[in-house]
């Protein structure tokens, strides 16, 4: 599955972008001004959105990736 196609199958679920993901992680204290918070641990991302958007791990890892500034 390509990089996009976890994005879109995301957006199908969630009806979220990674940029509404980006949004929420602020709010979580995972992001500031865009960036990865240096104490974050990839794993506190993953489980929050598996835990609170239903996402197995790959799609979670997918926005991750895109905190990360991946974006193909």
């Amino acid at each position: 599955m390509s990089f996009q196609a976890y994005l879109d199958n995301i957006l199908t679920k969630t009806g979220k972008t990674p940029d509404d993901f980006k949004r929420l992680a602020e709010e979580k204290g995972f992001l500031q001004n865009g960036e990865l918070v240096k104490s974050v641990k990839a794993t506190e991302i993953t489980n929050w959105l598996k835990e609170s958007f239903d996402l197995g791990h790959g799609h979670a890892m997918a926005i991750y990736a895109t905190f990360k500034g991946k974006t193909e």
